[in-house]
């Protein structure tokens, strides 16, 4: 029996891992938005903040999947990054107020999500978009 090894260039893990960054917001937001009420009720938050994090999230998820031919890979590693540690700061934050019996824990965490997906995704639009140099021309170009 003989293997096959696919091998993919980490340009397109890169690609395939903001594309997935991007579908987990969006299902992230549908999610929030189907069950506001039930969700903000375990996490103590009010319905109407749940529903506005998850367009928040939508609209923060389908900008970034909308950009990514267009904006350079390093931007959006950046902005990943810088996310990605907000969100782990956000969420120990939330859970350290749950645990010292602070009703606010929820409200921290989905405020980081309705607030910070916006700020992504405007940045993201604001970033300097990639043209192609005389080399991509110029291979583009090629018989």
């Amino acid at each position: 029996m003989t293997q096959t090894r696919t091998v993919t260039s980490p340009a397109t893990r890169r690609l395939a891992g903001v594309i997935a960054d991007g579908a987990f917001k969006v299902a992230l937001g549908a999610a929030f938005i189907i069950g506001a009420a039930r969700l903000g009720d375990l996490l103590g938050v009010p319905s109407w903040l749940m529903a506005v994090s998850g367009v928040a999230l939508l609209i923060g998820g389908g900008i970034e999947i909308g950009y990514v031919r267009s904006r350079p890979m390093r931007t959006y590693t950046r902005l990943m990054v810088a996310y990605d540690s907000g969100w782990v700061l956000a969420t120990l934050a939330g859970l350290l107020m749950a645990w010292r019996g602070s009703g606010a824990g929820g409200e921290v965490w989905i405020g980081y999500q309705t607030a910070v997906p916006i700020a992504f995704a405007a940045l993201l639009v604001a970033a300097t978009s990639v043209r192609p140099t005389s080399d991509t021309r110029a291979k583009d170009c090629a018989p």
